[in-house]
């Protein structure tokens, strides 16, 4: 019986964690370069049941142990990943922008998934990484993100320029008064499964790896599109659909919580009563 609880409990505390996740992606549908989390779900270890009886045989009894089947545990939220599909361009016709377009990149050999392409940033003098290119000038010409980090170039400096009014070509290259400021980094992580969010768009490299360049790579093709922003990659349509899913998945939880409760309340009150 108590098993049962514990189950129920488990299931309702799954579903609230995936109805988090589900509309912190509704929050943040219209955040340029945002990528959407998907929640994996994963039952706690299940226990084999037997049987256990006797038989005789010649007057002797031997134990017997039947299989009766298996018995999971729960559920529980193991862990969640960014989903890194290509989000679509929206035109703002604003020099600052720009808009990662990624093309061919080579596939993980763990996953079979392709890698990822970011923004390589400065944030405290540590690496970070960002899909958003919503960038703006700072006070002293520096190539900025709206929350004030730097966007580094292929020399691992940040990117000065004289005004707004540069220009940005497909290869990533800051054209200023006619003469190259620099050239925008696009950083390629073979597994994006290991960068962690940190919140405000960006993304740190788990563990002690480093991320490669992207430029003079072969294998990968990209575009760097000016006056462009990439849209959040939410599809706000099936994710309404996932959280009411989720909410009757709760709802279904909690109709057996309250079903145990009952019955627990009835075993405690009525049944072995003196009359």
């Amino acid at each position: 019986m108590l098993r049962g609880f514990y189950n129920a409990a488990a299931g309702m505390l799954a579903q609230q964690r995936k109805q988090e996740i589900l509309t912190n992606n509704m929050a943040n549908a219209n955040t340029p370069g945002y990528k959407a989390d998907n929640a994996s779900l994963r039952t706690f270890p299940t226990m084999l049941l037997q049987h256990m009886g006797q038989t005789e045989i010649n007057g002797n009894k031997i134990p017997n142990n039947h299989p009766v089947g298996i018995l999971s545990t729960g559920v529980y939220v193991q862990e969640t990943t960014p989903n890194f599909m290509q989000g679509d361009l929206r035109e703002t016709g604003i020099k600052t922008d720009v808009a990662l377009l990624q093309g061919q990149v080579p596939a993980d050999p763990e996953t079979g998934l392709p890698g990822g392409l970011l923004f390589r940033l400065n944030v405290n003098g540590q690496e970070r990484f960002t899909r958003n290119g919503h960038f703006s000038v700072d006070a002293d010409g520096s190539l900025v993100t709206p929350e004030g980090h730097y966007v580094l170039g292929t020399n691992g400096e940040r990117i000065t320029v004289t005004s707004e009014n540069f220009t940005v070509n497909k290869n990533g290259q800051v054209i200023d008064n006619g003469a190259v400021a620099g050239q925008i980094d696009v950083a390629f992580v073979a597994n994006p499964n290991n960068l962690v969010k940190e919140g405000s768009g960006l993304f740190r490299l788990d563990g002690n790896g480093e991320a490669a360049s992207a430029i003079g790579n072969p294998a990968i093709t990209y575009n760097l599109q000016q006056g462009f922003v990439e849209r959040s990659n939410v599809n706000t349509e099936q994710t309404m659909t996932e959280m009411l899913t989720a909410y009757r998945a709760f709802e279904a939880n909690q109709k057996v919580l309250q079903a145990y409760d009952r019955t627990m309340e009835k075993a405690a009150n009525e049944i072995g009563r003196i009359g």
